[in-house]
């Protein structure tokens, strides 16, 4: 019973040093490894040298997959290039595995040892995550060594080896168990290892072992299509064709299994080194021969998963927030950076649909501004979830910064549309519904401040988007303009109220209360700038008397006074 807790053991940790690898090699350098996967499509051989280099410091097909498929389902990169990407993984996991089979034991104390020490005195930083999977690989080397010790006082159990014979009847059942056990430890790794080092200690046969590495295979690709579940058509067309190739092989190695055991055994006696080695070489000309099929299998997946015709007022729904970018934080942050931009555009539409609902009563645009305010309010949730999901502890003071402004704008964007609904509304009920106009003064008015107040929301989501310090400065005295804006227009709709003009008597609380409102966005709108300017150390805690203050004064002389209307 101790043996086989200590085995078991030994596997969990050779699963969690794996799972540390690949989550810290992500989280530090997920966004290059993403952008070498999604430049490398030009070229068949440097997309499937991308997937092999990628997969090999991550040490994982599933995350290879995960992000290729990912890119494949938002339209980044076409299905032909994406399987590419996923044989080179599949040769990419088998060369990793290569690499560990050898005795690296002494390696694995400098490795926890160091990675620790590191760790511990920059945890929050890239080195330090860094020097966590520096710890993750000692712990796979400590993990093997550990197999290894654990599987020995097997050999003298007559009970265990019965076991194992009654559980590997043939090549097919050999192969499903192969199969499951890489489902179970998510890692194809642990199965190809445990099956080379299992053989190795006379537990089981050879055959039986290359019949679980081919298993192993198997149960990645199931793995990766499961992960796909997900996505939309397109990216599980990627696990799919990923797994199509896979059972190709199989289905051409198997029958074959009793001539490759012997072959192998004529060539070496140490089995573990044969196990390794036909795990290497299997893959490697599996995907060798199966690389100029990658068109042909294209086709056959769009055949096998046709992509199904959305109706035309389909709800919108989330683009760019990629659930697996949750692990490299910079990488999930642009995701939301991206999705962000979106609303803002949403909003820009209902901005541009509302001064035709002003100015000539347009029920049809009212109707239009709804829908896309419930568009917003959908896309802010998700977003709003999303960030939830990213760990904060994760995150440097940088990331931190950025998280914060996306969570402020995405709030501000959803505050926008919500006023915007609200206006219509009053329209509606104090304009439409009433059979009244605006006066002419009047409307000349509102329509300054909307081309002013589109043209700020656009340099606001520009700050966001590149965090220019001079657009920053702009948008700054721009809001101060638009106050002193809204200021004077309430001082002559007075006039034109005391003037006894008819149609300013008859839409004044509609037009005070529009122009107010106008106002509220647009202080919204400008306060991506606040944090570009503290950033820099230009912002004043307090911002009460804003005209005052130098940051203003500076850019009213770089970009000119806007404090008065035209």
């Amino acid at each position: 019973m101790t043996t086989l807790l200590n085995l078991l053991s030994a596997l969990a940790l050779l699963v969690w040093g794996t799972h540390i690898v690949r989550t810290d090699v992500l989280r530090v350098y997920g966004a290059q490894l993403r952008r070498i996967l999604s430049t490398s499509i030009k070229r068949r051989s440097l997309a499937f040298l991308a997937g092999v280099g990628v997969t090999s410091l991550v040490q994982s097909s599933n995350a290879t997959a995960v992000i290729v498929c990912s890119f494949v389902a938002q339209g980044l990169v076409s299905l032909t290039p994406a399987l590419t990407i996923m044989l080179g993984a599949d040769v990419g996991t088998a060369l990793m595995t290569g690499v560990l089979s050898f005795d690296l034991s002494w390696i694995s104390p400098l490795l926890i040892f160091g990675g620790v020490v590191v760790y511990l005195s920059r945890r929050h930083t890239s080195i330090g995550r860094m020097a966590r999977a520096v710890i993750g690989l000692g712990l796979i080397l400590l993990a093997l060594e550990m197999i290894t010790a654990a599987t020995r006082p097997m050999i003298q159990g007559a009970g265990i080896k019965v076991l194992f014979s009654t559980l590997t009847g043939d090549i097919i059942l050999d192969a499903l168990i192969g199969a499951v056990f890489a489902m179970l430890t998510y890692s194809s790794l642990a199965a190809v290892l445990l099956a080379a080092t299992l053989a190795t200690s006379g537990i089981i046969s050879l055959k039986v072992a290359l019949c679980l590495v081919i298993g192993a295979n198997l149960g990645s690709g199931i793995l990766a299509l499961l992960t796909a579940a997900s996505q939309n058509v397109a990216g599980r067309r990627v696990a799919l064709g990923s797994m199509l190739f896979r059972l190709s092989g199989a289905i051409v190695v198997l029958p074959f299994i009793n001539y490759l055991e012997v072959w192998i055994s004529l060539l070496t006696k140490d089995l573990r080194f044969g196990v390794v080695a036909f795990h290497v070489i299997y893959n490697t000309v599996r995907c060798g021969l199966l690389l100029p099929l990658v068109d042909p299998m294209a086709r056959l997946c769009t055949r096998l998963l046709p992509e199904l015709h959305k109706d035309d007022d389909a709800t919108i729904a989330a683009r760019h927030l990629d659930p697996a970018a949750i692990d490299t934080p910079s990488l999930a942050l642009a995701n939301a950076s991206r999705e962000v931009l979106r609303i803002g555009d949403l909003i820009e539409k209902m901005l541009l649909s509302l001064l035709p609902v002003i100015r000539n009563n347009d029920q049809l645009r009212a109707q239009q501004i709804r829908k896309l305010d419930d568009d917003v309010d959908k896309l802010y949730t998700a977003v709003k979830m999303y960030l939830a999901r990213v760990s904060r502890e994760e995150l440097n003071d940088k990331e931190v910064r950025r998280w914060t402004d996306i969570v402020t704008l995405t709030i501000n964007l959803e505050q926008a549309g919500d006023i915007i609904e609200r206006i219509v509304k009053g329209i509606e009920s104090k304009k439409i519904a009433p059979q009244r106009t605006f006066s002419d003064a009047g409307m000349t008015e509102v329509c300054e401040m909307h081309t002013r107040l589109v043209a700020s929301l656009q340099l606001g989501l520009s700050v966001f988007l590149d965090g220019d310090l001079k657009s920053a400065q702009k948008l700054l005295v721009e809001k101060e303009a638009f106050r002193d804006l809204e200021r004077a227009y309430s001082k002559t709709h007075l006039i034109r109220l005391a003037g006894e003009t008819q149609q300013s008597i008859e839409t004044s609380s509609l037009h005070l209360d529009l122009i107010s409102d106008m106002r509220r966005m647009h202080s919204l709108f400008c306060s991506t700038a606040y944090a570009v300017l503290d950033e820099a150390g230009m912002l004043r805690k307090s911002r009460m008397n804003i005209g005052d203050d130098p940051v203003v004064v500076q850019a009213r002389q770089e970009f000119g006074d806007y404090s008065h209307p035209p």
